[in-house]
């Protein structure tokens, strides 16, 4: 069975699950609408044994319980989340599906127990990086952690690396590291005082620069 890859519309703001899976097994990820991931599950044939959060919040981990309940799968999430989990995650961790692995990201950030996941050069970014766009946080230890995470994490994976967001908010459903790199206002800030000063001044900015 070849290796599934789905971008799931998950309704809540615009929001995106992903269906992971190789040789059968499955991994949800922040399954805000449970019926469209086991939809996606039973398209493909699959059975979910993972059920994954990018951070805490309602619109991405809100889904865990109904999915669990008709799933029986394991949820994880960083070791600092608010959320129910089986197994509490860490920067570095892999989690198994079939003959692949998942690999943890711990990005804080937008929230402490920011997580993205790694799974065949594809990185689920949860809110820390939109296309276009990074997700929202305060103007103090939250903003700085977040551009540590951009740069010193996310930043040093190969620029093939595909970029899947957590909202359809950007400017496309999704990107590639390279792209974001060349293009991304954010990521283009070369220190963190001018990356906190377009955080501060991002209506203006956008509306300067007809951005939606």
């Amino acid at each position: 069975m070849s290796r599934i890859f789905r971008q799931v519309p998950a309704g809540g703001d615009r929001n995106f699950a992903y269906l992971l899976a190789d040789g059968g097994e499955a991994a949800a990820v922040d399954p805000l609408d449970p019926r469209a991931v086991l939809e996606a599950a039973r398209e493909e044939g699959v059975k979910i044994l993972w059920i994954l959060n990018t951070h805490g919040h309602y619109d991405h981990a809100g889904g865990n319980e109904a999915l669990k309940k008709a799933t029986g799968a394991m949820v994880a999430a960083h070791e600092s989340s608010p959320v129910p989990k089986d197994r509490a995650l860490r920067h570095g961790d892999r989690i198994p599906l079939g003959d692949t692995e998942i690999l943890v990201l711990h990005t804080p950030g937008h929230t402490e127990d920011s997580v993205c996941f790694l799974w065949e050069g594809k990185l689920l970014t949860g809110d820390t990086l939109f296309v276009g766009k990074v997700g929202g946080t305060d103007f103090g230890e939250g903003a700085r952690r977040e551009y540590e995470s951009l740069h010193q994490v996310i930043g040093r994976l190969p620029g093939e690396t595909g970029i899947w967001p957590g909202h359809d908010v950007g400017l496309a459903p999704s990107s590639t590291l390279e792209k974001e790199k060349e293009t991304n206002p954010f990521l283009l800030r070369p220190d963190f005082e001018s990356f906190l000063d377009l955080k501060k001044n991002w209506a203006a900015y956008k509306k300067e620069h007809g951005i939606p």
